[in-house]
């Protein structure tokens, strides 16, 4: 009997023969039920929403096939775009850049956090474990409201093609929604938005004795104003409050007036305690940690609490709803078509030991 004897070479070319025939099989059962041949990506929910609904106010399959807002209307933008306005959002709040951010599926979010004693302890071999000191757990709900934007643009606009509605929509509604949720992070009143950290009480009191939830602040000695000797002592205090744990990580948080001040106070050895970034996307440093500015907070004023230092990530904490949300209007204010885009969106101190605050007071 006579048996046909290959090369591995002609054996692996025919393997890839079998494999190349099995692709086009399959590619061709893809294109036949309606579905994209491998290797392509397919977003139609996102070209159906921005050139069918954004466009033209057509509300396509895929657009129907996303959830509806609320009774009146309106869609919830594909992720792509809802992502792109989360990323701008946080270039352009700077609470929301340092604070921790979590994605909910409802109003209804709650976090525990664990104060107090603690559950460990050391003993020898066969010595008995006698009872440890129990924590006390204290719920964070943040409080939550509906944020909205209102964005218009020309019908014309819109039918031109070379006009990129998405990028246009998503930065509009980002920049709007970062100039009102940047002021409540700082000073809302949790009433159908968020609490800001400004809003909580506050206590010269330490860590050890002072109520949860009571931030704890650092008096300059003169009432609305830097002590006028050596005034950068105040800045370095307020530093040295917050436990070391929690300042790998820390920012300074001031208004733009406030920092102009700061900027010009030097040590004993007439260095500045403010440094420029090294390097380019590198932030400026106050006696080693960032800045961050913040122009919601206050300026400088009898008994004002116009500088923050801490870690925001542990300290505060931002609860947003997923998805954004967005009623195309055409009828309200012609020839404009307006987006109204809401989100809901709360904010709440998780950790009042990770933030200290200067206030410019006597005591």
């Amino acid at each position: 009997m006579d048996y046909e004897v290959k090369a591995d070479g002609e054996v692996e070319a025919a393997q890839v023969d079998v494999l190349r025939g099995e692709v086009a099989a399959l590619t061709a059962e893809l294109v036949k039920a309606g579905r994209p041949a491998l290797g392509h990506e397919a977003v139609p929910e996102r070209k159906a929403f921005a050139d069918g609904y954004l466009r033209k106010g057509i509300a396509a399959p895929e657009v129907k096939a996303m959830s509806l807002a609320d009774s009146d209307g309106g869609y919830a933008v594909p992720v792509e775009i809802d992502q792109k306005i989360d990323a701008t959002l946080k270039d352009i709040s700077p609470i929301r850049a340092i604070a921790n951010v979590v994605k909910v599926g409802s109003s209804n979010y709650r976090k525990l956090v664990a104060s107090g004693g603690f559950a460990s302890g050391w003993v020898s071999d066969i010595a008995a474990r006698p009872e440890t000191e129990t924590p006390d757990f204290n719920e964070i709900a943040p409080p939550m409201g509906e944020l909205y934007a209102n964005p218009a643009a020309s019908q014309a606009m819109l039918d031109d093609v070379a006009f990129d509605v998405e990028s246009w929509l998503s930065d509009e509604i980002a920049r709007e929604f970062a100039a009102v949720e940047g002021a409540a992070f700082v000073n809302g009143n949790g009433t159908n938005q968020p609490k800001g950290f400004l809003s909580y009480a506050t206590a010269a009191t330490g860590d050890a004795v002072r109520a949860f939830g009571t931030l704890q602040h650092l008096a300059t000695g003169v009432s609305g104003n830097f002590t006028a000797s050596e005034p950068e002592n105040a800045l370095i205090d307020l530093v040295h409050l917050l436990r070391p744990v929690y300042r790998q990580g820390a920012v300074f948080v001031m208004n733009s007036k406030t920092l102009a001040r700061v900027r010009k106070m030097k040590d004993g050895d007439e260095n500045f305690l403010w440094r420029p970034g090294l390097a380019e996307g590198q932030p400026a440093t106050l006696l080693g940690y960032p800045v961050v500015e913040a122009e919601a907070m206050p300026d400088i004023g009898a008994g004002s609490l116009s500088i923050a230092f801490g870690n925001f990530a542990a300290g505060y904490v931002i609860a947003e709803r997923t998805a954004t949300r967005i009623l195309r209007d055409p009828y309200s204010h012609k020839p404009f078509v307006h987006f109204y885009a809401t989100k809901r969106i709360g904010g709440a101190v998780a950790n009042s030991e990770a933030i200290k605050l200067l206030k410019f007071a006597a005591a």
